[in-house]
């Protein structure tokens, strides 16, 4: 990890967490989880907003039948759900891939002893 200024001998002080924080690895770190981030949670809020607009202006459509008592306004519900957890399931891989190896490679840096996706010793 390249950082701007040395490490002192002592890892657990705060000098040393500020030139973690300076440094390219964890500015990469923190565009990773930025970039999974902010565009999913941008895409989740207009898929809401969506839901809700219809829900109160397009209400014919939303009260549609598809089949026997099943409408578009519960099949939209429903898919919120199906969203949600998508979105989850997108985010653990790419935590897995992405920011999980660099998290730990950092984390290793800095003198903590780490077990695998397990407690800090």
């Amino acid at each position: 990890m390249s950082t701007d200024t040395p490490a002192p001998a002592d890892a657990s002080t705060p000098d040393r967490y500020l030139a973690v924080q300076r440094s390219d690895e964890f500015a990469g770190l923190r565009r990773a989880l930025r970039g999974f981030v902010f565009p999913m949670t941008v895409a989740f809020f207009l898929w809401y907003a969506l839901y809700v607009i219809l829900s109160a202006y397009a209400r014919g459509f939303m009260g549609t039948k598809l089949f026997g008592n099943i409408n578009v306004a519960l099949v939209f519900g429903l898919l919120q759900f199906v969203s949600t957890f998508l979105i989850a399931w997108l985010y653990s891989r790419h935590a897995d891939r992405k920011i999980d190896p660099v998290a730990d490679r950092i984390r290793a840096e800095i003198g903590e002893v780490t077990h695998e996706h397990g407690p800090r010793g």
